[in-house]
């Protein structure tokens, strides 16, 4: 039985923790035992976009310090969150003789969960039913930087029932964009305007994706709208939650 750590990200914890169980359950299904280290907060994200690079090298050498004790592969259900470990957290360590090798070393392990599940472990059916319309939204760390969305179609193709539903210009970005939807609010709001046109016209029941920031911006933006289409986590949907 294959060994994980789940790193939840504090974004998901705080705001959509179903997910982080749906994580746990998917992982369980697929075959791992899973253990989350207790003190894993922050990938330190908010604070490196905003160029507040102490703060993000404070944030990273707590969470290297945390990881650092084992050799499994830590699972992320987040692609902006895996790809700033992944392509960041050495940077941010390099100079600190102390832990400049087991930044190293934790970053080569960080699997976001669809790739861990449809790369590491190959298993794209798991069990799961889901008998509504899904429109996949992939989003931009995730689809630009790790090399997303592939895995996600795979494993949605073997849910029992799910219908997939294609819309315009799915690859563009939803808006949030970190810290851009603070920071250019207005342009973040046509952007998510336009994404929620294209996804509308489809006419899913459901919007999936593999990275809660995206999830919570289009969410709020389609109740707003007093739309009915909800927004779940991949997660939710593999582990048969609804």
């Amino acid at each position: 039985m294959p060994r994980v750590q789940l790193f939840p990200t504090c974004l998901v914890e705080g705001f959509f923790p179903e997910a982080a169980q749906a994580t746990r359950a998917v992982l369980e299904r697929a075959g791992c035992e899973v253990d989350v280290p207790p003190k894993s907060t922050c990938c330190g994200q908010p604070a490196f976009n905003t160029g507040l690079t102490d703060e993000a090298r404070v944030l990273a050498r707590k969470l290297v310090t945390e990881l650092a004790g084992s050799t499994d592969p830590v699972v992320v259900p987040s692609g902006s969150c895996a790809d700033m470990l992944t392509h960041h957290l050495p940077g941010l360590l390099a100079d600190s003789p102390d832990l400049a090798e087991a930044a190293v070393a934790v970053a080569g392990r960080i699997r976001e969960l669809t790739a861990f599940l449809v790369d590491d472990l190959g298993q794209v059916e798991l069990g799961a039913s889901f008998a509504h319309r899904v429109a996949y939204h992939p989003s931009c760390h995730g689809l630009r930087n790790l090399g997303l969305g592939p895995q996600a179609l795979a494993l949605l193709a073997r849910v029992d029932g799910l219908q997939l539903v294609e819309f315009e210009r799915a690859e563009e970005c939803c808006g949030f964009g970190g810290l851009f939807s603070v920071e250019l609010p207005e342009v973040s709001a046509a952007i998510m305007a336009s994404k929620l046109d294209h996804i509308e016209h489809s006419a899913p029941e459901v919007v999936v994706g593999g990275d809660v920031a995206c999830l919570l911006h289009l969410g709020g933006g389609l109740h707003r709208r007093g739309s009915t289409i909800q927004v779940l986590h991949i997660s939710q949907i593999l582990a048969g939650d609804r």
